[in-house]
């Protein structure tokens, strides 16, 4: 089974979240398009891609953008601070990944924007620039503004898809 495609229904959930919160896919959608980035603390590509993604939430503050971790609290925790995530983010269940199955994960990080009406516009599994900028720009768009570039001249970006 592979990550869910574009244009497919994306499975509708609710998780718990670092915060203590619970976190309603259905009930954020009412508010706009939703950007989820499923991840594991020790994977050295998250841990490459999320200070990224974390500008595009910086740079967005009307976007709903949020992490699904698929490690315990206390490591999600030590993540975030380590990589400077302040993004929302979510936790799912360990023992048997309800959100991570539903949504087809193979590989992280996995990517997807959700449009309101609960349709996966962009699925991106793995790091892909391309991808990650066409969320930045989907991002950028809800303000009506031109995508300021997301990355810096001195930047080398590789691509890493799961093979």
């Amino acid at each position: 089974m592979s990550a869910l495609a574009e244009g497919t229904k994306a499975p509708d959930f609710s998780l718990p979240a670092l915060d203590g919160a619970t976190f309603s896919l259905s009930e954020a959608l009412t508010r706009g398009p939703v950007a989820l980035a499923f991840f594991k603390v020790s994977c050295p590509v998250c841990q490459y891609a999320f200070p990224f993604l974390e500008r595009i939430h910086q740079a967005h503050a009307g976007l709903t953008f949020v992490g699904v971790s698929q490690n315990p609290q206390k490591e999600t925790r030590a993540f975030n601070k380590e990589f400077g995530i302040s993004f929302p983010t979510l936790l799912d269940d360990i023992k048997t990944y309800p959100v991570s199955n539903a949504y087809g994960l193979t590989n992280v990080p996995s990517i997807f924007w959700i449009d309101p009406s609960g349709r996966i516009e962009v699925s991106s599994v793995g790091w892909v620039k391309k991808e990650v900028e066409d969320v930045h720009r989907r991002a950028a768009s809800l303000a009506h503004a031109a995508a300021k570039p997301l990355f810096t001249a001195s930047e080398q970006i590789a691509d890493f898809r799961a093979g």
